[in-house]
């Protein structure tokens, strides 16, 4: 990996004294806290120094979400052929219906399931239990929606309380109905973030799915499965294709657009190719271990990156796909080229500043350089430290990192290094763009879509343009 070049103003220096001073702000005990999760980038250093996966510092405001979240939102929910079932309060139910942007093919109802089940957890519940109340939601769901290929039952905060065994459920009603009914203890309590119902849903795929199922197909030397795509604005739809064309059999999606039987087949599969390592390196450590199938990290975000991870995936097979892999290269640069030679004369030299969950803040700073736009500071909502010792070569010498920072340490950030883009979450968005501040929603594209692929960096490209050279700004007049 080629060594970033230094940002002209930035420094190692004053990215420490932009840190200090910020931090100066807080009460001592809130300071001494947060100084270990800030830092200056150093990509020479082999560790990341910036600590990560604690406790939220009591009043320091945060935005990550819960084990719940993780679950259903990330993991669970973007299956489409399977009902799940938020076995709860309605406030959190409500987070069941649809996904966030995961697009899915299916009639809704009939194929796919982007409904909201709940199971509307009252008083009484709290009181006497809520498993007698669990097994008949799972009966009507199932009656209801015939066409499902099984029930997944993720527990908000108030049933891990009071003890519910939605274990003992699940694996009455799976005898019951002859079809998976998979339970998920990811009580919204657990852990420190969201990235642990994450780990747990993988568990509960491990425990109660992979193995259980073989592939229609038969099996073959290509055979491989994209492991952490969640198919955000279509992503895996855009991803996919390209890795068809080099020669290779996508069996099977965790769990953008997936499908569960497909899913629990994966076992049988030559090569796990992982997007969003957060989410799911655990699956793809224990089928390493348990079936020997190897996996590979892989970056599809921007023309270099995709060239990068095409060879790098070339690698694993043989020449009749390597030989596919330079013949697609060749195929796209040229409108890669267009691309470029089209959005880079307004983008080249702009700043751009990032905040965001899974796999963005680092995947993505590929495609803002190939339009040459600079990344000046990075950070995640719910990383863990090989998250961290990832990022660090994709970044500049002296750019700012930060772990699950607060609203002020952001506004504090930004006001000093005025980038020409803020990219994060839906949270901070009305806050840079009443400030003038050019934003992009990078968790779930801002309702556009794809930015994976080819086809996507045709998109990413359009949007960056789009939100940074707006005359709208011009009429806004920033507190800055």
């Amino acid at each position: 990996m080629k060594e970033r070049k230094p940002i002209e103003g930035i420094s190692i220096e004053k990215t420490e004294k932009l840190i200090k001073d910020t931090l100066a702000h807080f009460p001592d005990k809130a300071r001494e806290k947060r100084e270990p999760h800030v830092g200056a980038n150093e990509p020479s250093v082999s560790s990341c120094a910036v600590k990560s996966n604690r406790k939220v510092v009591p009043g320091v405001m945060s935005q990550r979400g819960c084990a719940y979240a993780g679950a259903k939102g990330v993991v669970w929910g973007p299956i489409r052929d399977m009902i799940h079932v938020s076995h709860g309060p309605v406030g959190c139910g409500v987070y069941s219906w649809g996904t966030r942007r995961n697009l899915m093919q299916g009639i809704p109802g009939v194929t796919s399931f982007p409904l909201d089940f709940t199971s509307d957890f009252q008083e009484r519940d709290i009181v006497y239990g809520g498993d007698i109340k669990l097994e008949k939601l799972i009966r009507e769901a199932d009656e209801l929606f015939p066409l499902n290929k099984g029930l997944s039952v993720l527990s908000e905060c108030p049933v891990g309380l009071i003890g519910d065994d939605i274990n003992a459920v699940a694996k009455k009603m799976e005898k019951e109905l002859d079809k998976f009914v998979i339970p998920c203890n990811c009580e919204g309590f657990r852990g420190v973030s969201q990235s642990l119902g994450h780990h747990i849903s993988n568990d509960s795929i491990r425990d109660h799915a992979i193995g259980k199922r073989k592939f229609v197909e038969k099996a073959g030397p290509y055979d491989i499965a994209l492991i952490g795509d969640y198919n955000i604005g279509g992503d895996v739809w855009a991803a996919k294709p390209i890795l068809e064309e080099i020669g290779l059999n996508v069996k099977s999606i965790w769990t953008g657009d997936g499908e569960i039987e497909k899913i629990a087949a994966t076992h049988s599969v030559k090569l796990n190719l992982i997007h969003c390592y957060r989410s799911m390196n655990y699956m793809c450590k224990v089928m390493e271990e348990k079936w020997d199938i190897p996996w590979l990290e892989y970056n599809f975000f921007g023309p270099t990156k995709i060239e990068e991870s095409l060879r790098n995936i070339a690698e694993c097979f043989d020449d009749k796909i390597k030989k596919n892999v330079e013949k697609v290269i060749k195929k796209y640069r040229p409108m890669m080229k267009a691309v470029v030679e089209e959005y880079k004369p307004r983008l080249d030299g702009k700043t751009a500043m990032l905040f965001v969950g899974g796999l963005r803040p680092r995947h993505t700073v590929g495609a803002y350089e190939d339009l040459g736009v600079q990344i000046t500071g990075t950070g995640y909502e719910f990383a863990h430290q090989d998250d961290y010792d990832r990022t660090a070569p994709e970044m500049a010498k002296g750019t700012l990192i930060y772990d699950d920072v607060s609203e002020f340490e952001l506004e504090e950030y930004v006001k000093e290094l005025k980038p020409d883009l803020v990219g994060s979450g839906i949270k901070e968005k009305y806050v840079f763009q009443k400030a003038g501040i050019p934003f992009r929603q990078m968790h779930s594209w801002d309702y556009s879509g794809p930015y994976h692929g080819y086809e996507g960096f045709e998109i990413f490209a359009r949007d960056v343009d789009m939100a940074i050279n707006s005359p709208t700004w011009g009429l806004v007049k920033s507190p800055f």
